[in-house]
């Protein structure tokens, strides 16, 4: 096993950001987050309404041909739809974890050192 390449000037961070402005970075990035997995699940569900038949976009219905030929095959799209959400599940619990962490960041008091 290798050791991972840093760039050559180091990780350097973000300077001159107070704790006010890094709390609104990591909210947005929860945020990201959030529309990222929202978009999975909308893709899922259009997965699943293309293998039942009833995918429609625009009000108009959607003719995929990866409709469903059978029971089991039904199952099987189904099978990995709730794979695909119980991996969204356990994404949205650790954002729900990041997110207390940074409401805690925000109620800690300021200090100042000089």
């Amino acid at each position: 096993m290798s050791f991972p390449n840093t760039p050559p000037g180091g990780i350097n961070p973000i300077e001159g950001l107070d704790s006010t402005q890094v709390a609104l970075l990591l909210l947005a990035s929860i945020a990201f987050e959030e529309l990222a997995l929202a978009h999975l699940i909308n893709a899922e569900a259009e997965k699943l309404q293309a293998a039942i038949g009833t995918l429609v976009i625009n009000g108009q219905p959607v003719r995929t041909g990866i409709q469903a030929g059978s029971f089991d095959e039904l199952l099987a799209v189904n099978r990995a739809a709730e794979k695909m959400l119980r991996t969204i599940i356990k994404k949205e619990m650790l954002l729900q974890f990041k997110f207390e962490n940074v409401l805690e960041f925000l109620s800690r008091p300021t200090s100042t050192t000089t």
